[in-house]
């Protein structure tokens, strides 16, 4: 798809797709919406979330997941544009890891309110587990920390009658983040499943949709390529389609668990992420992870590897802008596919 397709282009397009649908097996002929997730943009892209909302309707987006900050009349604003237009909001929030941070979270979930939201996304970990952590303890330090923050955050959630859906942020494996999910047992938390930051920590990525998708109340929607490197692979985000995730199934796994799950596209346009999974530093911090993970992921990568994966190293801001502009115009192709 080209860069500079219009929407009336665009809306025709998804519009040629619908017809046949009782034939068509593609996402959109099932129904599905996708909105858009302001990480797929560079930082500073968007002055605020209306903004980033207009370019999402233009975009032809079912709705948006960005932050709303703490003023509830300006998202209020963006949930009746939002509403104008048929579009969804989805909010992004800060955990309350201190005593002192509850407040700004309470605030930020009244401000999602206002929007219209009923889902907000939020991360305990804004990194990533064997980049941010040296050893085992210092991971363990953080996992205690962040089930008070979970504890923190529920109440508050049931009090504004609004779920969090915690994203596996190359911080969780699956038996720890269940382990949560389990404990806590509210309604109020859910997951947002990320269909490919877990490949990252070793796991199989359908074993991971398949096992937070009943926790499942958003989505992180990509596909991903994979390459060899001295210790360890490379991971990118790529459009959909273009990786080896099987995004189909994966969609329709979580849509059968909960059929009115949020797709959200992070596509996010950015050099390959080094994974060092030969290394002793991973391992430090890579406590239930097991030999046969490690070889079943490198096997997969040598089965899946990508000849050349996305980089934007050398780019001008310009020139970057409009790589991410094409790499999310065709991850919406490939839904009418």
């Amino acid at each position: 798809m080209g860069f500079d397709l219009s929407r009336r282009d665009f809306v025709a397009l998804l519009a040629a797709a619908a017809v046949g649908a009782l034939a068509d097996k593609s996402p959109v002929a099932q129904g599905m919406n996708m909105g858009v997730c302001v990480y797929s943009y560079g930082r500073g892209r968007f002055k605020d979330a209306m903004e980033f909302l207009s370019y999402c309707h233009e975009l032809g987006a079912s709705g948006v997941q960005v932050g709303l900050g703490v003023d509830p009349k300006m998202s209020a604003k963006v949930g009746e544009k939002a509403q104008q237009w048929g579009m969804y909001v989805e909010g992004q929030v800060g955990m309350p890891k201190a005593d002192a941070d509850a407040a700004k979270f309470e605030a930020e979930l009244v401000a999602a309110k206002a929007a219209g939201a009923q889902v907000v996304r939020g991360a305990m970990l804004s990194g990533r587990r064997y980049e941010t952590f040296s050893t085992a303890e210092e991971f363990k330090t953080f996992a205690a920390e962040s089930w008070k923050a979970l504890e923190r955050a529920e109440p508050i959630l049931r009090k504004h009658q609004l779920k969090l859906a915690l994203e596996n942020h190359k911080d969780w494996r699956v038996p720890e983040l269940i382990a949560m999910m389990e404990k806590i047992g509210s309604e109020w938390v859910g997951i947002c499943i990320d269909t490919g930051n877990s490949i990252a920590l070793l796991e199989e990525p359908e074993h991971v949709v398949e096992a937070y998708a009943n926790w499942g109340t958003s989505c992180h929607i990509k596909d991903m390529g994979v390459k060899e490197y001295e210790d360890g692979f490379l991971l990118s985000e790529v459009p959909l389609g273009m990786g080896f995730l099987d995004v189909r199934r994966m969609i329709s796994i979580m849509r059968k668990a909960n059929p009115k799950i949020q797709f959200n596209l992070e596509m996010i346009t950015r050099d390959p992420l080094r994974i060092p999974c030969l290394t002793k530093k991973y391992w430090a911090v890579m406590e239930g992870a097991k030999g046969e993970e490690l070889a079943a992921t490198i096997s997969m990568v040598r089965a899946k590897a990508s000849k050349e994966l996305p980089g934007v190293a050398g780019m001008s801001a310009e020139e970057k802008a409009k790589f991410e502009e094409r790499n999310v115009r065709e991850s919406f192709e490939y839904l009418k596919g």
